[in-house]
C-alpha cells in the first residue's frame, strides 16, 4: 500500500529523515514511534506531498512527486493540530470538507453518527469540546471513504476518556479494512491500534517489531503505587523484594517498578501472600 524507499529530508545541513526504507501493507496499521525530533511528522508530511524530499514514495504504485493528485484523494489525514472554522456548525464544516473532497453529500451524516457526531450537527464547532473536535477530524478524514488512514499523534490533545472513546472508534475503522499509517508516544494505543511498530531515532528507522514486543524491545517500565493495609507495608516491601521487584516505601504504601508488561505482576504476588491491596494506580 505505502513504500517509502530511501526517504531522505534534510534542512540545510541537519538530516530530519535519513535514507528510510519501510513498507506499509494493505489493510494493515503501522504505528511511527520515537521521541520529539525523531522524524516521524517530516516522514507523514512528505507522504502527503508537504515537504521536498530525496528517494522515493509510493501509494498503491503511485508517485507521490509525480501523481501526488491522484495520491492525496486516496489518503484522509487527521493532523497532530486542528484547524476549523470555529464559526461553522459541525454539519456545515463537515459540508464544506465534502465540497473541497468531491465525497457525496449523502455520506456526510452517516459518517458523522459513525463517529458519534449526530446530536451535535447544530453546534459550533468552536463549543465542541476537544474529544469531540477530534472525532470530526477523523469523520472529515473519512468523508470520501479513502483506503488509507493517516493520523499524526492522534490522541495527544485528549483527556483519558476522550482518547478512549478515540481509540474505540479507529479500532472500528481498522476492521473495516482500512491502512493506517500513525504516529504515537502511548504504548497503550500502539499495542490497541497497530499490527507493527517502525522504532525511529534522530531521522532512522532503529528496528520493526509486533506491536505486543514495543515495551519489551525498548526494556520500558511503569511504576506501580500500591495502598495496602498500614500493618502489612513492611511484608509487601519483603514480599515483592522476594519476587526480584524493585520496591519501596511511599508514605502508606509501596511503589513498584516493573517492565511495562508486567503491570499486573506485584498484584498477584501479594495477592498470593494474601496482602489486601487497597488501592492503586500507575504511573
Amino acid at each position: 500500500m505505502i513504500e517509502f524507499i530511501n526517504l531522505t529530508k534534510r534542512y540545510g545541513k541537519f538530516t530530519a529523515v535519513d535514507q528510510l526504507t519501510l513498507q506499509v501493507p494493505e489493510q494493515r496499521a503501522v504505528a511511527l514511534w520515537g521521541a520529539n525530533g525523531a522524524g516521524k511528522t517530516t516522514v507523514i508530511k512528505c507522504l502527503l506531498g508537504l515537504l521536498h524530499f530525496e528517494g522515493c514514495i509510493r501509494v498503491d504504485g503511485l508517485d507521490v512527486r509525480r501523481q501526488g493528485r491522484a495520491v492525496r484523494q486516496r489518503i484522509g489525514y487527521v493532523p497532530q493540530e486542528l484547524a476549523f472554522y470555529k464559526e461553522m456548525t459541525t454539519l456545515e464544516m463537515a459540508t464544506f470538507y465534502a465540497r473541497i473532497k468531491g465525497a457525496p453529500a449523502e455520506r456526510i451524516e452517516p459518517v458523522l453518527e459513525e463517529v458519534g457526531l449526530s446530536e451535535h450537527l447544530t453546534k459550533l464547532v468552536g463549543a465542541l469540546s476537544g474529544g469531540m473536535k477530534q472525532r470530526l477530524a477523523l469523520g472529515l478524514a473519512l468523508l470520501s471513504d479513502p483506503p488509507l488512514l493517516v493520523m499524526d499523534e492522534p490522541t495527544s490533545n485528549l483527556d483519558t476518556a476522550a482518547r478512549s472513546q478515540l481509540l474505540q472508534l479507529l479500532a472500528q475503522v481498522k476492521a473495516a479494512g482500512k491502512t493506517i499509517l500513525f504516529t504515537s508516544h502511548r504504548v497503550e494505543e500502539v499495542q490497541m491500534l497497530a499490527d507493527q511498530v517502525a522504532v525511529m531515532e534522530r531521522g532512522r528507522l532503529q528496528f520493526l517489531c509486533d506491536s505486543a514486543n514495543l515495551a519489551s524491545r525498548l526494556g520500558l517500565r511503569a511504576q506501580v503505587k500500591f495502598i495496602v493495609p498500614g500493618h502489612e507495608v513492611e511484608r509487601a516491601l519483603e514480599v515483592l523484594r522476594g519476587e526480584g521487584l524493585e520496591a519501596r516505601r511511599n508514605g502508606v504504601g509501596v511503589i513498584v517498578d516493573v517492565l511495562h508488561g508486567e503491570k499486573a505482576r506485584p498484584i498477584h504476588t501479594l495477592r498470593r501472600a494474601h496482602i489486601e491491596v487497597i488501592d492503586f494506580e500507575m504511573e
